[in-house]
């Protein structure tokens, strides 16, 4: 049967997809279930490289798409953004192939990284990291960043973009944290979920060329191993990975996202790929997940080469197809995978029910986007790719993320006029605004495509009249991820007792994943010393943290007079700081995350009360005890809000809960407006609070307003013992700002 016969009017998606898996052969099935990586299909001295300029190879293109069937392919070439011009050339002569001189006529389904933007476009708009969209608490800009995201992805002529990660941020060490939406499960689902229907659209109709495919990622307990390293073993009891990182899965799918990335990682000694506890019965069949299963990068090869739990690869593709898993991204050696599956089915290890399952997955996919249709979106209906009203959006959510922690004296805001030297290693650098994950996947190539935005020198230097720079501390961007030199660190420290204030950036140049793991949470010394001799000298410190994760500044931290977290603000950071700084803006983020301390005291916000001991007057003294440096939650405004009348009432499942929130200040400002719930006492020792709903708002000078929130009496439920989710009779406390409530059940 061809393609077009099943492409006629009458025949339901689902009804196509079964029709045409019926035409496979075995051969072809096993290819669909294949991703690879577009360097091995590129011309190049071997598989993991391509020669500059990117060309295909047809040849390899051939036997990979004709010979072996591989139905999905991913990834930039050399790891380096392409043109928009280049990826639709690019996609089209790959669907070609697929298209036009393959047996079944399938497309190939094309997936790219996109985790603040189109990651790999060279013309893309880089909004803030998630860390800093998480800031912001106004899930409209994380909805925005996918809007754009999706539409200029599909104007490379790409479906499907791996993103958004859905990991909990709890533990600050994780090389990852940038990534996600912060330490809390409630922050992580409204934000996750937003990503998802601006990826996907409120309807979920991905066959929409303005749409993309979501891919939420990692399924499940991805960010909190012990040692706090990428890829390393976790320790997690089914308790709280049900408490606190199901949630936001389980939103995603209730929100239709159509495939889900599985964690790289190792949970109480079980590889998450090999676990059909996890893939197949919690994933799909409890939560209901119906769309793509997908692995991540190399780890169904990692289960027989790193967790030697399979003797051989073909061992591990056994275990990892057996488990649940749809597609393999096996990003080189797809012809071991291919050849191995096949011969598992032929001998019996592998069900052929199983793989009809995951093939008609992967083919309602396609069908359901599009691609037998249209295999490729034509660059010419996407003309507001890289425009000034995209980067718009982006700058108002980079200057909403920026969190404002310290203040002293009301430093803040500067007159224009001020004498302002600035100084240190993320000072000039458009790749540390970004991050990694942008135009490159460490973010190494960032300055070579973001020449045209300002870096926060550059920025300051457009907005007040008396600007200079020393880095004092430079990276060695041609060397190692973190590696530093001195850059007339001297001279910076002298120029110092000249200014009026020192604007002092610090922070970390770009990683993510492995490159990014480290021994200590503290920030490096070199940047230490730097703020130290700067503070003896200058008249004013602000002190600009411009970080994917909070790095500890404990011993800095009172000799600065100001202190904000930009977070990775994107290519917008810069002016959005140097605005905030100057007054045009007031400042509105908030933390999501607490700022630990301490190295060895990383406390989540929603800790057990027996993290704050309480002990007969005089006879303890801990400083081990809960102590963040900032909580979660918390960041300063250049006015005063008040709170006041608190109400709180109930109708029968449902619970009103309402305050009057007074900016009592002389310039307006926006407040986010955060409702947690204390369980006072429980069956099994109760966090001491949970954020249960948020809400932004803006008010004028003197202006109040009345915020009202609504629950559900299952929102305050937590997993007991037998991992079941209840809801005890007893008292709950609900707290707004300064305002609480008694609410007995």
């Amino acid at each position: 049967m061809s393609l077009c016969a099943l492409s006629i009017s009458g025949f339901s998606q689902d009804n196509r997809a079964e029709a045409l898996l019926k035409t496979m052969t075995l051969e072809e099935k096993v290819g669909q279930m294949a991703q690879i990586t577009i360097d091995v299909i590129g011309k190049g001295p071997n598989p993991y490289s391509s020669f500059e300029p990117f060309e295909i190879d047809t040849v390899e293109l051939r036997t990979a798409v004709k010979e072996y069937h591989v139905g999905s392919i991913l990834n930039t070439s050399n790891n380096r953004a392409l043109t928009l011009k280049r990826w639709n050339e690019v996609i089209s002569e790959i669907q070609d192939v697929a298209t036009k001189e393959t047996r079944t006529k399938i497309p190939v389904i094309y997936g790219i990284d996109a985790i603040h933007g189109a990651t790999y476009l060279a013309e893309a708009t880089m909004f803030p990291q998630n860390i800093g969209l998480a800031a912001t608490f106004n899930p409209d800009y994380a909805r925005k960043m996918a809007e754009i995201c999706a539409y200029e992805t599909r104007a490379s002529g790409i479906p499907w973009v791996l993103s958004p990660a859905l990991d909990l941020g709890a533990d600050p060490r994780f090389s990852r944290q940038q990534e996600g939406f912060g330490e809390d499960p409630y922050l992580v689902t409204v934000m996750g979920e937003q990503v998802i229907k601006g990826y996907e659209g409120d309807y979920n109709d991905i066959n929409n060329p303005y749409h993309v495919i979501s891919c939420p990622k990692h399924f499940l307990g991805y960010s909190t191993s012990l040692s706090g390293k990428d890829r390393t073993p976790a320790y997690i009891p089914e308790i709280i990975l049900r408490e606190y990182h199901l949630p936001p899965f389980r939103k995603a799918i209730e929100a239709g996202a159509n495939t889900v990335m599985i964690n790289s990682g190792i949970i109480n000694g079980v590889s998450v790929h090999s676990s059909y506890d996890l893939i197949t019965k919690l994933l799909k069949q409890e939560l209901g997940f119906d769309g793509v299963v997908v692995s991540d990068w190399n780890d169904i090869e990692n289960l027989h080469r790193r967790d030697r739990i399979a003797k051989d690869d073909k061992e591990a593709i056994k275990i990892a197809i057996n488990a649940g898993i749809d597609m393999s991204m096996i990003p080189y050696d797809y012809k071991k995978f291919c050849n191995g599956l096949v011969e598992l089915v032929n001998s019996g290890e592998v069900s052929m029910q199983r793989i009809d399952e995951a093939v008609l997955r992967i083919l309602k996919l396609k069908i359901k986007t599009g691609l037998l249709e249209n295999p490729v979106t034509s660059q010419a209906d996407y003309s507001k790719v890289g425009s000034d009203e995209f980067g718009q959006y982006a700058y108002y959510a980079a200057a909403e993320s920026i969190t404002l922690l310290k203040n002293k004296d009301n430093i803040l805001p500067l007159k224009k006029d001020s004498k302002i030297l600035v100084v240190g290693p993320n000072a000039d650098n458009m790749r540390t605004l970004n991050g990694s994950w942008t135009y490159s996947w460490q973010g190494e190539k960032t300055d070579e495509f973001a020449g045209r935005f300002n870096t926060i020198r550059e920025a300051l230097k457009n907005t007040f009249s008396n600007v200079d720079f020393i880095a004092g501390v430079s990276y060695n961007m041609e060397g190692k991820y973190y590696e530093e030199n001195k850059d007339k660190f001297d001279k910076a420290v002298a120029a110092s007792k000249r200014a009026d204030v020192v604007i002092l950036c610090l922070g970390e140049n770009t990683y993510s994943e492995k490159p990014g793991d480290l021994n200590d949470l503290t920030l490096s010394d070199m940047q230490l010393e730097l703020a130290t001799a700067i503070a003896d000298n200058a008249k004013k410190v602000i002190l600009v943290l411009n970080e994917g994760r909070p790095r500890i500044i404990r011993k800095i931290e009172p000799e600065m007079d100001a202190i904000i977290q930009i977070y990775l603000p994107g290519n917008y950071g810069g002016d959005a700081l140097a605005d905030i700084l100057v007054g045009k803006v007031n400042p509105s983020g908030k933390l999501p995350y607490n700022y630990p301390s301490y190295p060895n005291s990383l406390v989540n916000y929603y800790h057990k009360p027996a993290e704050e001991q309480i002990a007969a007057e005089g006879v303890y003294n801990y400083e081990s005890d809960y102590n963040p440096q900032y909580e979660f939650g918390f960041g300063l405004s250049y006015t005063t809000f008040e709170y006041s009348n608190m109400k709180v009432s109930r109708e029968n499942e449902k619970i009103l809960v309402s305050v009057d929130v007074k900016n009592t200040g002389k310039v307006g400002g926006k407040e986010v407006v955060q409702l947690y719930s204390s369980d006072l006492f429980a069956s099994m020792t109760p966090d001491m609070k949970r954020l249960r709903r948020f809400s932004k708002i803006n008010l004028k000078p003197q202006e109040k307003k009345t915020v009202t929130f609504e629950l559900m009496i299952t929102d305050l439920a937590f997993i007991n013992a037998d991992g079941k989710s209840i809801v005890e009779a007893g008292d709950f406390e609900l707290g707004i700002g300064t305002e609480k409530v008694l609410l007995t059940l």
